[in-house]
């Protein structure tokens, strides 16, 4: 029953995460209509997808056993971020292409070195421990990125700038690998997890407090955040085609 448990949960979790991941897909579209990354950042693109990279590293069975269904959706997600970013390096202007790819060099210089130090200095559950507690670190980093959107609708009392299904799946998706981390007795799965799972719900309690005022015209206040850290601020004269693009979302 523990063993079925954990497996559905996963399912579940892989579901979630995918609709996480392809959150940024609206963003896109209009990066590549427009032909231009405005002043969209890219950072937080290069970022997630080291989270990816470690988190389907770390599923793998002979660094992680049990959690082949971590590797699938963090595989799936590296995946998708790689498109965000190479859009970026194709699309950006040349001081923030530099920039995007300083941190990709950064990002994968990183990635290699925790492989080839667990591959190669590290066996069983010292291997599991070193990758785990890295991936953990840039788990609740990458959890942690929307508290400067939470900031911005108190501060604004408006959620003009945190669509709601976004909000939703971080919930979703932190909980449900919580569940499933805590099932499998896994520390490195359960505790970023459960940090994303309680950033979900203030995220959601703050919809639910000032949904009513999403759209206000809050004007002198720069666009936060909209993707769980995935889009960082861009100026307000964007503000009118960003309530279209919210409202999609």
């Amino acid at each position: 029953m523990v063993h079925i448990l954990h497996t559905v949960f996963g399912v579940i979790g892989n579901a979630c995460g995918l609709f996480l991941f392809l959150a940024p897909t609206i963003t896109f579209k209009r990066i590549v209509r427009k032909r231009s990354t405005e002043d969209f950042s890219g950072v937080p693109y290069t970022m997630a997808l080291l989270n990816c990279l470690l988190y389907a590293w770390y599923g793998l069975p002979f660094v992680s056993p049990n959690n082949i269904l971590v590797s699938i959706i963090n595989a799936t997600g590296a995946v998708l971020e790689s498109i965000y970013v190479l859009i970026f390096l194709i699309l950006a202007p040349k001081k923030e292409k530099a920039k995007v790819f300083g941190i990709l060099v950064l990002v994968l210089t990183t990635f290699a070195a925790v492989v080839l130090v667990s591959m190669l200095a590290l066996h069983g559950k010292t291997r599991k421990l070193f990758v785990g507690l890295i991936a953990t670190i840039f788990s609740i980093a990458m959890y942690a990125a929307p508290l400067s959107v939470m900031r911005l609708v108190i501060k604004t009392k408006s959620v003009e700038y945190m669509p709601f299904f976004l909000s939703l799946f971080v919930f979703l998706t932190g909980t449900t690998w919580f569940i499933y981390g805590m099932i499998g007795k896994d520390p490195f799965l359960a505790v970023p997890n459960g940090f994303g799972c309680v950033l979900g719900a203030m995220q959601l309690m703050l919809y639910a407090i000032y949904h009513k005022n999403k759209g206000d015209n809050n004007k002198g206040v720069a666009n936060g955040s909209l993707e769980m850290g995935i889009e960082q601020s861009h100026q307000q004269k964007h503000a009118t085609n960003d309530r279209q693009l919210d409202g999609q979302l």
